[in-house]
């Protein structure tokens, strides 16, 4: 069977995305790495947001294997999966305003934590009033998204702002409005996102920067290790306990 050249394109759009936020995004990579460092060498307590497929850039850095433990996912009822029913009605719930607030109020992040908040468009109201809301109280907020939706896109939140607006540091995907990196003769409609791909990369990018900060200063970075391998279980135990006031996806 011969090669798909579509498939082949696709490949080589991501790796190419990956190379400008590698070169281009490094520095602030380090920040949000060393911003991280901070907070765990401090007591603090990581949270990762995503809403709709942004979400699954959240959950990849959450309770896995090579992955810090004290990172937690927040969760915002119906909009973390395509599970909802039905699935536009995540979509719509990213733009109600108010439910970032009762989120954050009912959680237990609190002054001095991280919140890093992942949205591809950053232009509904969820993403941007999480970041907001945060900040006020006393957060540091991480952005990743794309910043071409903000300079091509208006913004759905009424203070005409974006996520990256109300960041302490932004990581910037490079995404093209659209999230389609293909289109072909014949097929009407473009194809193929790459913002998984990339934001997954920036997302465990930071968090190797992170680990790297605190190994320089003598602190172990509290991972978890794979339970399918001889030991596994025993050493995610130990973590757990030892970080348990900070773990709060095992409550």
């Amino acid at each position: 069977m011969s090669e798909s050249k579509l498939a082949g394109q696709f490949f080589e759009a991501a790796i190419g995305l990956l190379q400008r936020v590698r070169d281009e995004e490094s520095a602030n990579i380090a920040a949000a790495g060393e911003a991280i460092a901070d907070t765990v060498a401090a007591g603090g307590r990581l949270f990762a947001f995503g809403a709709g497929h942004s979400s699954l850039a959240a959950q990849d850095v959450v309770y896995r294997a090579g992955g810090f433990a004290l990172m937690n996912l927040l969760a915002v009822p119906g909009v973390v999966g395509v599970d909802v029913m039905p699935a536009t009605l995540g979509s719509a719930l990213e733009r109600v305003d108010g439910l970032a607030g009762a989120v954050l109020d009912s959680s237990p992040a609190r002054a001095d934590d991280v919140l890093v908040i992942i949205s591809l468009s950053g232009r509904n109201a969820l993403p941007v009033e999480m970041a907001m809301n945060a900040r006020a109280l006393g957060l540091k907020v991480i952005g990743v998204t794309s910043v071409a939706y903000a300079e091509e896109t208006k913004a759905r939140h009424a203070s005409g702002t974006f996520l990256k607006d109300h960041c302490d540091i932004v990581l910037d995907s490079k995404i093209a409005v659209g999230d389609a990196e293909l289109s072909h003769e014949g097929i009407e409609a473009p194809f193929a996102p790459a913002s998984t791909v990339v934001t997954s990369a920036l997302m465990q990018a930071t968090m190797a920067a992170a680990a790297e900060v605190l190994v320089a200063r003598g602190i172990e970075p509290p991972l978890l290790r794979s339970g399918n391998v001889d030991g596994g279980h025993e050493w995610n135990g130990r973590v757990m306990n030892e970080y348990g006031d900070r773990i709060f996806f095992r409550h």
